[in-house]
């Protein structure tokens, strides 16, 4: 089990960040994994983290019952289930450096991407139709960067925000689709030794957080406004991915 003080000061920010994301507030999950690879190693980061996804997935998938989209599920689900496929194959040969420089790009451009699209907003008339050869890229991308370190969400909400889901609605899709993808990951997570004791035991240690950090999505979406939420987020995600992608680089370089 991890006792490292530093490590905790980041892991539980992560946690409840997770856990608010999954309580409504999309998006603030996409900054946990950022937040605990600047700690520790993305895979490591990975492992750590699937167990506590899971359980916060039960209560999701309870808060968000039946407010969900099947035609986006099924556009969704087949990407989402390649991504894994894919990222089994590329686990061992894609080192942390290159890792993080993933998860750094994709994370500064999903903040870029919100920031360009805030300019554009205006005119833009109606939400597009589904396109299923964009649901598949895009979540293919996000099933390979969510088995990686759990970085599925920007690549998912890149295709999703522009459909213009009611606000519910859009939370209760991700929330099963990221159930569903979390669940099928913990056979190769165990498979390929990402689960191990330590890891398991450190997530018992956080599990309590789990519950918290949803509590806390659903009480803060009630009473603040979600646009602050939203603006914070994506200048922090800007900044910790600008973080990896340099410390990345700086590996890969070495």
């Amino acid at each position: 089990m991890t006792t490292d003080a530093a490590f905790y000061a980041l892991v539980i920010p992560a946690v409840l960040l997770t856990g608010m994301s999954k309580g409504g507030l999309s998006g603030l999950g996409a900054l946990s994994v950022p937040l605990l690879a600047l700690a520790m190693p993305p895979g490591q980061a990975a492992g750590l983290m699937l167990p506590i996804l899971c359980l916060m997935d039960v209560f999701g998938l309870w808060a968000y019952r039946g407010r969900w989209s099947g035609s986006q599920l099924r556009a969704l689900l087949p990407g989402a289930m390649l991504g894994i496929g894919l990222g089994v194959l590329a686990f061992g040969h894609l080192d942390d450096g290159a890792v993080r420089l993933i998860i750094g790009l994709i994370a500064a451009a999903f903040s870029v991407n919100h920031w360009l699209r805030r300019l554009v907003r205006r005119r833009i008339a109606a939400a597009p139709p589904t396109s299923r050869p964009k649901a598949l890229f895009w979540s293919t991308l996000g099933g390979f960067t969510s088995f990686l370190a759990h970085a599925g969400g920007p690549p998912v909400m890149i295709y999703l925000l522009p459909q213009r889901l009611e606000k519910m609605t859009l939370a209760g899709t991700t929330v099963v689709l990221f159930a569903v993808v979390n669940y099928v990951k913990l056979v190769p997570y165990a498979w390929l030794g990402q689960i191990d004791t330590a890891n398991l035991t450190t997530s018992l240690l956080l599990a309590p957080l789990a519950p918290l950090g949803i509590w806390m999505g659903v009480w803060l979406t009630r009473r603040v406004s979600e646009s602050l939420f939203y603006t914070v987020s994506h200048a922090l995600l800007f900044v910790a991915g600008v973080k990896l992608f340099h410390d990345g680089l700086g590996s890969l370089g070495s």
